[in-house]
């Protein structure tokens, strides 16, 4: 086996096996199939999965503000390549004013 063993967490689901099982859940609760012995360990469950989506969320919206902002400097950057053109920001783009 693998050297790694012990040394980090069993694999955490994905959002959308989280979210899965917190349907599962949900849905096991408002049918009624839960006695008061399970509650208890299944809102434990339920919480631990919602706090699970939340960090997942909030990685997906911290790298998605990552790359907009890497393709914002890239476009920026390309632009004032192109300076110099002798066309204003925001001119007329025939550049024939009235005098």
């Amino acid at each position: 086996m693998a050297g790694t063993k012990g040394s980090k967490r069993p694999e955490e689901p994905s959002y959308g096996e989280a979210a899965t099982r917190l349907e599962q859940i949900l849905q096991r609760i408002e049918e009624g199939e839960v006695d008061i012995d399970q509650l208890s360990a299944l809102v434990q469950e339920a919480a631990e999965l919602v706090s699970l989506c939340r960090r997942k969320i909030q990685a997906a919206e911290m790298q998605v503000q990552t790359i907009t902002a890497q393709l914002e400097r890239e476009a920026a950057a390309e632009l004032g390549a192109g300076e110099g053109s002798g066309v204003p920001e925001g001119g007329p783009p025939f550049g024939n004013e009235p005098a």
